[in-house]
């Protein structure tokens, strides 16, 4: 395990390769796991997608959301089915690979990242508590691999992880971020200070 933490440490895109017959082993979502806490991007490549035996038109989408329950933790990641024997959308994995880059190495500009984040404060209201409500004073993308954004709130306290999850999922609805995981950093300033 230390070679593979050394590994993708060194990493900037980790691909997970899953045995299609074999299914997801709990080495591969620790691996998946290690790669998210770092920050890396990720594509899940299912090799072998040839030696399945029972396919439909459906299979493809079943095991998709299968992945998709057991990596839940990286939503963002992308997948790719491939087969090294036969060379079956081997091509896939280089595009795959430069597109996860260009999504970790993307700069969204101040003055376009705040009117998302009004658009989704005007969308669906800051949660409050005992009367006081949170106030999400600007946004800024401080650096890039991992994308990473700094809000400045009224109260941190009230700024929960599924407000957090809705502002991000704004933010990738824009610019995609495929591939890579995207950290926030929420700092407090006082009424007075804006």
């Amino acid at each position: 395990i230390i070679r593979t933490v050394s590994a993708v440490d060194r990493a900037n895109i980790v691909m997970i390769v899953i045995d299609a017959t074999e299914g997801v082993s709990e080495q591969d979502t620790k691996i998946a796991g290690i790669a998210h806490e770092r920050g890396k991007g990720a594509i899940i490549v299912v090799n072998k997608w040839d030696a399945l035996e029972e396919k439909n038109d459906k299979t493809m989408n079943e095991f998709l959301e299968k992945l998709r329950q057991k990596f839940s933790f990286m939503p963002y990641a992308q997948y790719l089915f491939i087969s090294a024997k036969t060379g079956q959308r081997m091509h896939k994995i280089f595009e795959e690979i430069d597109r996860v880059r260009q999504n970790q190495t993307l700069r969204v500009q101040t003055g376009v990242l705040n009117e998302i984040m009004a658009e989704a404060c005007a969308m669906k209201q800051p949660p409050s508590d005992k009367g006081k409500r949170l106030r999400l004073y600007y946004i800024t993308q401080v650096s890039v691999e991992p994308p990473t954004f700094v809000i400045f709130v009224n109260d941190r306290q009230l700024f929960h992880f599924s407000y957090q999850r809705y502002i991000e999922n704004r933010i990738r609805d824009a610019f995609g971020f495929l591939g890579t995981p995207i950290h926030f950093i929420i700092r407090e300033r006082k009424e007075k200070d804006s």
